[in-house]
């Protein structure tokens, strides 16, 4: 039991005497209004037929309570489909529950909430990024994100709403980016973190945007950076897995957004982006920490080991095939002694030869800064209030050089893993109590990081919210 337990979340907010940005909230959609929304535009934007397309799909079915519950059907089982999240959002106080679809009365709960400002993301809509129909994802996406203008319109002190922005090709994302920040003003966008790709007869592969992209989306990273905008990610690999299970959520959901950050992370680091791109800050939303420390230290160590400098000590033409037969005429069974002249023609072998030996040469690796310069200034990583592996990412030491990295909290409200709303900032000041985080990591967890995540990218973005002055002060002081 927490020693300050009896402790609300309004009292914690007095209590730490910052505000509390949280970096990733959620709404819940009515799902036939945005339908609605859906089907005007697409009468507007390509008249009966993309309305008619677009209703006769699957495209609009976004729900936990509804879904395949019959696991063993040939539809589920020959095409192993993924147990999706299933009674994934709380029922037990119907507050909760109306606030989550509510953004007036959010917005009324937010003090109670201990929450002073919120970065909000859709929920059910955020499955239109997955849609296949080239025709009807980018209009779909357009006509979701005309609807969250709408909805929180009025309310921009306290909430700042993303714009979903479809990532199948650079052209349609570079499109919804612009559209969004300059019809619709918006100030925050999420992407999705893969695009589907087919590869021979049947069979796909996931890319990642950046090693091996069959699309150059540098124009996507210019339109982020020239509209001011730091780009966040909300993906996940739990239907998508070759290890998916089709009658287990948890299974499928453990590490399944971590995982997709890692590989979307690595991918953007080794093709060169967060070095062509040094104004781009990214947001990596709820899969903790962890993965982003494992990552950072197998990057070093695969540096050290193959980079530049070090990958022509493994090239096999620089074996002296003559003193390793040598030793096997001293050391070598009879065996290998007799076939000595065998074993030195397989070692000298002409070796397969890449056209670039060095991997890390997209990225301009020339030293561990380098590797370490992104991960600790620029990328931000959405952690869960009760996530008790926070303080790994501060304590990282690297052969002496300490390192840390830049978490962000996300409340995660209206969704099964934030039960009770006003319980999350309780959750999070347990970590300072149990001595996980000091009350300076607190403050940036929950406040500083997220105004250096959006800040950073627009020095205007808190202007006229209700945290103006205290993130003025943030970015004046740390330069973002």
């Amino acid at each position: 039991m927490s020693e300050h337990a009896h402790l609300t979340a309004a009292e914690i907010r007095d209590r730490v005497a910052h505000p509390i940005v949280d970096a990733d909230g959620h709404f819940m959609e009515f799902m036939p209004l945005v339908d609605d929304e859906i089907v005007t535009y697409l009468e507007e934007a390509g008249g009966a037929a993309l309305r008619d397309r677009f209703l006769s799909s699957q495209s609009q079915v976004m729900d936990t309570a509804v879904f395949a519950d019959r696991r063993s059907d040939p539809s589920i089982v020959d095409n192993w489909r993924a147990m999706p999240s299933w009674w994934g959002n709380p029922v037990s106080d119907p507050l909760d529950r109306a606030t989550a679809y509510l953004p007036e009365l959010m917005n009324e709960r937010l003090g109670e909430l201990g929450i002073d400002f919120m970065l909000i993301y859709p929920s059910w809509t955020l499955g239109f990024l997955e849609i296949r129909d080239d025709a009807l994802r980018g209009p779909v996406c357009r006509a979701a994100n005309r609807y969250f203008a709408n909805l929180f319109a009025g309310l921009r002190d306290r909430f700042e709403p993303a714009a979903l922005i479809p990532m199948h090709n650079p052209d349609e994302a570079v499109a919804e980016i612009n559209f969004a920040a300059r019809e619709l003003g918006f100030k925050s966008v999420v992407l999705h973190g893969f695009a589907h790709r087919a590869v021979g007869a049947g069979s796909e592969r996931l890319d990642f945007f950046g090693v091996d992209s069959p699309y150059d989306y540098d124009p996507v990273w210019a339109a982020c950076v020239e509209n001011n905008l730091a780009p966040a990610f909300h993906s996940s690999l739990q239907s998508h897995h070759p290890g998916r299970s089709i009658t287990n959520y948890v299974h499928n959901h453990v590490n399944g957004i971590g995982s997709a950050h890692q590989v979307l992370c690595k991918s953007l680091f080794l093709g060169g982006v967060y070095r062509r791109f040094p104004e781009l800050r990214v947001g990596f939303l709820e899969g903790g920490i962890a993965w982003a420390a494992g990552l950072l230290a197998d990057l070093i160590g695969h540096w050290d080991k193959r980079g530049g400098h070090a990958i022509g000590g493994l090239d096999p033409a620089q074996l002296d095939v003559g003193a390793v037969l040598e030793l096997v005429d001293k050391y070598g069974t009879p065996d290998m002694v007799h076939n000595r002249d065998r074993i030195g023609a397989h070692l000298a072998r002409t070796p397969g030869r890449p056209a670039v030996l060095d991997e890390f040469a997209r990225a301009g690796v020339t030293s561990i800064e380098d590797i370490l310069e992104p991960f600790e200034n620029r990328l931000y990583f959405g952690c869960e209030a009760d996530d008790p592996l926070i303080g790994v990412g501060y304590g990282l030491n690297f052969e002496g050089r300490k390192a840390a990295l830049r978490p962000i909290i996300g409340s995660d409200v209206s969704h099964w893993d934030a039960p009770v709303m006003n319980q999350v900032i309780v959750e999070a000041y347990e970590l300072l109590e149990h001595g996980l985080i000091s009350p300076e990591q607190f403050k940036e967890f929950t406040f500083t990081n997220p105004v250096r995540l959006h800040g950073g990218a627009n020095p205007s973005f808190f202007d006229g919210t209700a945290v103006e002055s205290e993130a003025t002060e943030v970015l004046t002081a740390t330069g973002a």
